[in-house]
């Protein structure tokens, strides 16, 4: 109890606090630009941290993820542009929507889902991380391959409109996840004797350019959207109506099933090392289609899925820390960056730090009950200035987004390369949208693309080639049943329905000649 009280004391002093609350305000203006992400956010944070006190330190980078991560869905909803990965996996809802006027709605059920999640996740990585962190390392190759393939599965079930577009273009994020050293021979593929492209493709870029670049050019494509961002009447176009948390209880009330699965999921797979919020919200979106009676909906303005997702990658963030805490094995990339803060501030982590250091333990987890509880004022302020948006002319917005999108893609390496690959991806994404194809599928497969293909070289070399070794494991057995079940599920359910209708035609009366 002495611990928890002195870790208490730790956060709730007014240095702490406010650092909490300029850190809540960077990360809604990181979160809210396209093109730069949360993990980027706590990058550029980093060298800050250097001068101030640990508990402070690490209660600036939680609470700067979990705003960014909600920040990422106000230019999703306003522009069709995510703001970061995890925020893709919903943006066509949450634009949707904001073409009805509903944007407020959204937003504020999103931010209090997005509370609920963090709130959920933090109480998990209280009590049972421990128990979770060692479920976790018993993941082999073998199980990190099927969570891969079932990752990639989603991404065809989460596609809106023709399945096999879908699926080509996870094949053409699948082949861009390609480029590189090859893992087991070491010999450059498709790099082009670029030295940039020895170590892949970064998927921020190709983010980028998908969704922001790809939005840019559809503005300007057309003539009457060209004429429309010279008038600049895009906040008449969709004018915005209600407020932001009128509707919230009910939809919470209509979806409380959703809220729950969603925070659990998002809290089991961002617990798992690599996996992270982004996974978290696509696995929880499609899982949210798959189970609702209106799966048509989605994509087209259906709250059900901003539901599950925005309560998943919230819940994944504070997943992530659980083995990196426990084990010090990163969870996602913020956990990887915040390890190398742990070590510098002499907090090791691992086992011992429940021994050594259990104040600032507790300090840490009443950090993640502020961050989360502090989502909810400045979210809220957020929103409400997030029209901005919508009234600012499309004229000035775009190119102050084009130039975000360059200067984001060029930070994650301080490289041209990227900025290059961002544009070619603008215009590749530009081309398949106008085509139907669905762009989010490439972008999880590029994601889970070097997963899929490093887990199953190191399984195969370390069964000698034996395939029958995938499903020698409970775990990996497991998995791989439910990826078949996943698969075949559409024909089992053609063929029941097959044969529900053929004893109702049989016995339909015959009629007279």
């Amino acid at each position: 109890m002495s611990e928890l009280i002195d870790g208490m004391l730790l956060v709730f002093n007014l240095q702490t606090m406010l650092v909490i609350v300029v850190a809540a305000l960077f990360g809604v203006f990181v979160g809210a630009i396209p093109g730069l992400s949360a993990t980027m956010a706590v990058a550029l944070l980093v060298p800050v941290t250097f001068y101030m006190e640990p508990t402070a330190a690490i209660a600036a980078i939680i609470t700067t993820a979990a705003m960014a991560i909600f920040a990422g869905d106000i230019p999703g909803a306003y522009l069709n542009i995510p703001g970061t990965p995890a925020s893709a996996a919903y943006v066509s809802d949450a634009s949707a929507l904001g073409r009805m006027g509903r944007v407020r709605e959204c937003l504020g059920t999103n931010l209090i889902c997005s509370v609920i999640g963090g709130l959920a996740g933090t109480l998990v990585l209280i009590m049972v991380a421990p128990s979770l962190a060692e479920f976790a390392l018993n993941f082999s190759s073998f199980e990190y391959f099927w969570l891969a393939v079932l990752g990639l599965s989603s991404a065809v079930f989460i596609a809106p409109g023709s399945p096999v577009k879908g699926f080509l273009s996870l094949m053409v994020g699948l082949l861009l996840a390609t480029v590189g050293l090859d893992m087991v021979t070491g010999s450059p593929r498709f790099t082009f004797d670029v030295p940039d492209l020895m170590g892949g493709i970064n998927f921020i870029p190709v983010m980028i350019g998908c969704f922001a670049l790809n939005e840019v050019m559809k503005l300007y494509a057309s003539r009457e959207s060209a004429s429309a961002a010279a008038k600049g009447d895009s906040a008449e176009r969709h004018p915005q109506t209600g407020t932001v948390f009128g509707k919230v209880p009910g939809n919470l009330r209509k979806h409380w099933r959703n809220v729950t699965r969603g925070s659990v999921l998002g809290t089991l797979i961002g617990a798992l090392p690599g996996a992270g919020a982004d996974i978290a919200a696509w696995i929880s979106y499609a899982v949210s289609k798959k189970r609702s009676k209106t799966p048509e909906a989605y994509g087209k303005g259906h709250l059900e899925g901003i539901v599950d997702a925005s309560s998943a990658n919230n819940a994944g963030i504070c997943g992530a820390w659980v083995p990196a805490l426990v084990f010090g094995i990163p969870g996602d990339s913020i956990t990887a960056i915040v390890i190398g803060v742990l070590y510098m501030k002499g907090m090791n982590p691992g086992p011992t730090i429940f021994i050594d250091n259990a104040e600032m333990a507790y300090g840490l987890f009443t950090a993640f009950f502020v961050a989360n509880l502090i989502l909810i004022p400045i979210g809220y302020l957020a929103i409400r200035s997030a029209h901005i948006f919508a009234v600012t002319p499309a004229k000035v917005l775009m190119p102050i987004i084009l130039a975000f999108c360059i200067v984001g893609a060029f930070a994650i390496n301080n490289s041209l390369t990227d900025v290059w690959i961002m544009l070619a991806c603008g215009v590749a994404a530009y081309l398949l949208a106008s085509s139907d194809f669905p762009i989010a599928p490439a972008i999880l497969g590029l994601v889970l693309g070097n997963i899929l293909e490093n887990n199953f070289m190191t399984s195969m070399i370390k069964s000698n080639g034996n395939l029958l070794a995938f499903f020698e494991r409970p775990i990996s057995a497991g998995l791989g049943a439910l990826v078949a079940l996943i698969v075949l599920f559409p024909l089992f359910t053609k063929a029941w329905l097959k044969y529900r209708k053929r004893p109702a035609l049989q016995s339909a009366p015959q009629g007279g000649r």
